[in-house]
């Protein structure tokens, strides 16, 4: 049986390293990609890497030790189902934070639906109710 969990984490790796080749080694032949934000759905790897490597500006890349609140990806899950959370790093420089959650079959990842979230400013309305995390405590 395949360690899923350590095929996330070779992936999050070849993110990192913009290891395209070994993305595509741990993706599915019929993989599927989907962004429930923009209504888009990615099928098959080559569609996947032709927007990578078409992407507006150069490559976007993983970002887990950049931007303005560095964040090691973090992965969590069982059997099939893993969630991965971590940050890109985009060509214009802005590092927007995603969450992944990813189905495995047969030992590849088949399927990945992604969040995008852009970084803001805490309202100052809540001040009186939270605590202001330091950056050492985001990056865990």
């Amino acid at each position: 049986m395949a360690d899923n969990r350590k095929i996330a984490e070779q992936y999050i790796q070849a993110m990192a390293a913009n290891d395209w080749e070994a993305q595509d080694r741990l993706l599915s032949d019929d993989f599927v990609e989907e962004y429930p934000q923009s209504g888009e759905r990615i099928v098959g790897k080559k569609n996947r890497r032709a927007i990578i490597e078409n992407y507006p500006g150069g490559e976007p890349s993983e970002a887990s030790n950049t931007g303005p609140s560095p964040k090691p990806p973090v992965i969590v899950g069982s059997g099939d189902h893993f969630t991965a959370t971590g940050q890109i790093k985009y060509p214009n420089g802005e590092t927007w934070h995603v969450i992944s959650l990813v189905e495995f079959r047969d030992g590849k990842i088949a399927k990945m639906t992604d969040y995008f979230a852009a970084p803001f400013e805490a309202p100052a309305w809540r001040e009186p109710y939270v605590e202001k995390a330091t950056a050492a405590a985001r990056s865990r």
